[in-house]
């Protein structure tokens, strides 16, 4: 009876998927700001300021990491594990565990509630979507704690065993949720441990396999040759190590002799810190090198990856590997003449074409006037400004130290863009429009030509 009464007020006011993923995520920042806001979620045991609170909150559902305040000394164990909370139900998504809570409770999931579902995984249809669902629980849950107990090996001797324990657990869902939330104090980040081979390995990896998307994950766990593997796949794969590589090598070359950042490191502490330095703006928010004393190349590149981001249906955000393939695949066929995007001997559709054009445009368009008010409202410089724009909308949570500065507007506009980010710029789109991607035009006008470049 409970979910035939959602399911029509569901129906009543016509909400569509898109639309219950944005509510959604709403919803559960708006709790999580309200936690936070209690006297005990401090060390101090005062109350903080709401917008404070909303913004943590924001950061945390939304996997990105920006902090105003230090996550290691300010919040006290309940805030910090409301953070993580957060975090787990943000890289997740909500309908996952509303689901999930739902069938242990012995109640059927509604197609609408299987619709949602698939919006919120990118999957190509709705099938198998509660056993996706378990699938998926289970895969983060095994992931997560096979990375504590890496992390353990080295937190458990430096800060003993409780503390080392809780820390790896942090660390570990924060890492694969790519969220980029520490607690090692005083904004640090990892920079402690920048030639520490099992953490820089193990948080880098975590957020690799979480950047991939649920989806992914599954296939290649159940297919055995590479052969069988899906295109979306085969492209998440190819992107995705194609950018780790090019990163760290540019990395390399740009930091190698900066005696702020990689300067003063050995070879392998060198190769360490480049190779995070490429995984974490895709879009994990941790760093082991100060990235306020980045070269401007360093920096710039760092801005170019975070606006890619991770893959779809993955706890990461940005644009997406898939849609940034799509697009250069798609430049790449009009330069040679040809009327179709192309990859392994496969076509792609004219419609998943304009879907990642106006992803792109959607996004530039946002970022775009989030610059133009930061100049306005904060006492930054411009690449400060792009930089945190572009984290914020990527959730990666790499910050040149603007987060603390930042105005009351300044705390607002970066909320949004968070939000807008994690939900993603064509989705958050779409629910405004109450329209669906792939609503037909019933009438078509004469074909005619204009001068373009």
């Amino acid at each position: 009876m409970p979910l035939i009464r959602s399911e029509r007020r569901l129906n009543l006011f016509n909400l569509q998927p898109v639309q219950i993923l944005a509510i959604g995520f709403a919803t559960v920042i708006l709790m999580g700001a309200i936690l936070l806001k209690l006297p005990i979620a401090t060390r101090q045991g005062i109350s903080t300021p709401f917008l404070d609170c909303l913004f943590t909150a924001t950061s945390a559902v939304c996997v990105t990491g920006l902090a105003v305040v230090d996550t290691g000394t300010y919040w006290s164990t309940f805030g910090q594990i409301v953070i993580m909370l957060l975090i787990q139900i943000g890289g997740l998504g909500f309908m996952t565990f509303a689901s999930f809570f739902a069938v242990l409770l012995g109640k059927k999931i509604s197609l609408k509630e299987r619709l949602v579902m698939q919006e919120a995984y990118n999957s190509f249809n709705i099938q198998g979507m509660v056993k996706l669902m378990f699938y998926v629980i289970g895969i983060t849950f095994s992931i997560e704690g096979v990375g504590a107990v890496l992390l353990a090996t080295q937190f458990i001797p430096e800060y003993g065993l409780k503390k080392g324990i809780y820390y790896s657990i942090f660390h570990a869902v924060s890492a694969f949720c790519n969220a980029g939330f520490d607690l090692i104090g005083d904004f640090r980040s990892l920079t402690p441990y920048v030639d520490n081979t099992v953490i820089t390995l193990t948080i880098g990896g975590l957020i690799v396999v979480g950047g991939l998307g649920f989806i992914v994950i599954t296939e290649l766990i159940n297919t055995r040759t590479l052969k069988r593997l899906t295109l979306h796949t085969k492209v998440v794969l190819l992107t995705t190590g194609f950018l780790i590589l090019a990163g760290t090598i540019l990395f390399f070359i740009f930091e190698y002799n900066n005696p702020k950042t990689m300067g003063g490191l050995g070879l392998k502490g060198k190769i360490l810190a480049s190779l995070f330095a490429s995984i974490t703006p895709r879009t994990a928010g941790f760093n082991t090198i100060p990235l306020d004393t980045m070269t401007n190349s360093g920096k710039f590149l760092t801005i170019i990856l975070m606006f890619i981001g991770a893959s779809p249906g993955s706890t990461g955000g940005g644009i997406k590997t898939t849609t940034a393939m799509l697009i250069f695949l798609t430049v790449i066929a009009v330069i040679h003449g040809r009327e179709d995007t192309e990859l392994f001997k496969k076509r792609f559709g004219k419609n998943l074409v304009y879907k990642a054009f106006s992803i792109v445009t959607i996004s530039m368009t946002l970022i775009t006037a989030v610059v133009m008010i930061l100049s306005v409202t904060e006492a930054a410089t411009p690449i400060e400004i792009v930089y945190e724009a572009v984290s914020a909308f990527g959730t990666v949570g790499l910050t040149l130290g603007l987060t603390t500065r930042l105005t009351t507007i300044g705390k607002i506009i970066i909320v949004f863009t968070m939000y807008i980010g994690r939900v993603g710029p064509l989705t958050f789109a779409l629910a405004i429009a109450h329209r669906q991607l792939n609503a037909k035009n019933s009438i078509r006008y004469p074909e005619d030509k204009i001068i373009v470049g």
